[in-house]
């Protein structure tokens, strides 16, 4: 069985061989060299996606289906919509779907072919989402996946994979944990991580969270 190049529950990462960030570091030095591109403009670029735009976008969208019934309906029904009533959409979140975690169906998102993702909710994509261990084995045997991240779920529980294109990025409604519901809605969006929305990890327990 190969290794994943993913993040364990302790933060490491098996490489397998595979450095994306150098692959892009590089590419990045030869367009800038050649004038196609301009290192300032990216900084900006990748500055606003990982300070304005980023998964507290996500989280906020999460925590308002917590508490709002309502407004988890409409998300489910039509995710671009329904993230625009809070303000967001844009590039990479024209066709958005949302998939709800349940006891007994817990979901999975990659991108097979490249690393279509949904930037307007989520921000950049991280490194390992984008690996070709993670793209290929998250299809092949997401169980063996979800436990290289910590996430160790009764065999029970399903595990539906979703392959995001250019068309259709799809985003996570991860299961709203235990002891959480007199918590504000602010106070939810803390407990929603970036890995919860991609269906990697699980929303955060409040006690883990004030932490």
């Amino acid at each position: 069985m190969a290794s994943c190049a993913c993040p364990t529950e302790h933060g490491r990462t098996a490489i397998d061989g595979y450095d994306p960030a150098a692959r892009v570091k590089a590419l990045e030095q030869v367009l800038v060299e050649k004038g196609y591109v301009d290192r300032a403009a990216l900084d900006v670029i990748v500055e606003t996606y990982a300070r304005e735009v980023g998964p507290m976008n996500g989280a906020k969208v999460v925590a308002r289906a917590w508490i709002d019934a309502d407004f988890r309906t409409r998300l489910l029904e039509d995710g671009t919509a329904a993230a625009a009533e809070l303000g967001f959409g844009g590039r990479g979140g024209e066709h958005l779907v949302i998939v709800e975690n349940t006891p007994k169906l817990h979901n999975l998102i990659v991108c097979t072919l490249c690393s279509c993702y949904p930037w307007p909710l989520l921000g950049l994509p991280p490194v390992w989402y984008k690996s070709p261990p993670y793209r290929s084995r998250a299809v092949i045997e997401p169980r063996a996946v979800l436990r290289d991240f910590g996430v160790n779920l009764p065999e029970t529980t399903a595990i539906r994979v979703w392959d995001s294109t250019a068309e259709t990025r799809y985003l996570v409604l991860p299961l709203r944990p235990e002891g959480s519901e007199d918590l504000s809605e602010d106070r939810l969006a803390s407990l929603v991580t970036r890995e919860a929305m991609i269906g990697t990890g699980l929303a955060l327990a409040p006690a883990v969270a004030a932490i």
